[in-house]
């Protein structure tokens, strides 16, 4: 079976403050990389158990060379770096059996672990009228390309916000969030565990998990931090700046589309000040 793993960090094991994933300024960046590694390594030997015979990971956080390449499963390939025409699920196609999000968390302005959407200038992300966080974006992009999300992990949070669009995932748990930066966390032994325990159910059971479904050509809707940052962002051509609002919104053919657009918007919109 050919496994894609997208790995992003705010939901890894042990991790709870901006101290562990910013790496320019992160105190304890380099403790986080070396957790982001041991989880994802747990993900894969869980995946081996369970008959994967080709895994990617793609690493997908900040600057998307967080993951330690000397100490990464040596049956698994690395895809880091970026630019990425697609971005954390960049390289998904329907050549894969399943995919697997690792280290995820919910979305803004809900509680969970660190919780945001994409961007310090996206407030919230809609695609056809329903708001989605990175997961939901990235399983949207995973079903049209006809391959199911079959795991997530991190915070219970992240696990219930999974739960509600796609009902059977599975779900690896290493911690509890208590606020936005604090976390009741399992032991690194625990969290290990609990991460290959769920990553061979979740590969057994791949067939059983149905694609998440979307309507296409899909409504992208984009509520940016401020009316500057919307008004760079509508300045791809397509898009439709709502009058009085901070709102962009893209008719979208398929998901590479809605992938490429909305990260046109933010990277236009993110070379705006803030004030």
């Amino acid at each position: 079976m050919k496994l894609y793993i997208s790995c992003d960090m705010e939901g890894i094991s042990g991790i709870t403050d901006p101290s562990y994933i910013n790496p320019q300024t992160g105190s304890n960046y380099q403790q986080g990389r070396h957790y982001m590694t041991q989880d994802v390594n747990a993900v894969i030997e869980g995946a081996l158990a369970a008959g994967a015979t080709e895994i990617l990971v793609a690493d997908s956080h900040e600057n998307f060379n967080n993951i330690l390449w000397e100490d990464l499963h040596p049956k698994a390939r690395l895809l880091r770096g970026t630019p990425r025409d697609h971005s954390m699920v960049h390289g998904l196609d329907q050549t894969f059996d399943a995919a697997f999000f690792i280290g995820y968390h919910t979305r803004h302005g809900v509680p969970g672990i660190l919780s945001h959407t994409m961007s310090r200038v996206i407030k919230n992300l809609y695609v056809n009228g329903s708001v989605v966080g990175e997961f939901g974006f990235n399983a949207i992009y995973a079903g049209l390309t006809g391959v199911p999300v079959c795991m997530v992990s991190g915070d219970n949070l992240i696990a219930e916000e999974a739960k509600s669009l796609i009902p059977s995932i599975h779900t690896a748990i290493v911690k509890e969030a208590a606020s936005r930066t604090s976390a009741i966390c399992l032991s690194r032994q625990e969290s290990l565990d609990v991460l290959t325990e769920q990553a061979s159910l979740a590969l057994q059971n791949a067939k059983q998990i149905a694609p998440l479904t979307t309507q296409v050509p899909m409504e992208l809707k984009i509520d940016f931090s401020h009316y500057g940052m919307a008004e760079m962002a509508a300045s791809v051509p397509g898009t439709v700046l709502s009058t009085d609002s901070t709102f962009v919104t893209y008719i979208a053919k398929d998901q590479y589309d809605m992938y490429k657009t909305m990260r046109a918007m933010m990277n236009l919109a993110g070379g705006v000040p803030f004030c």
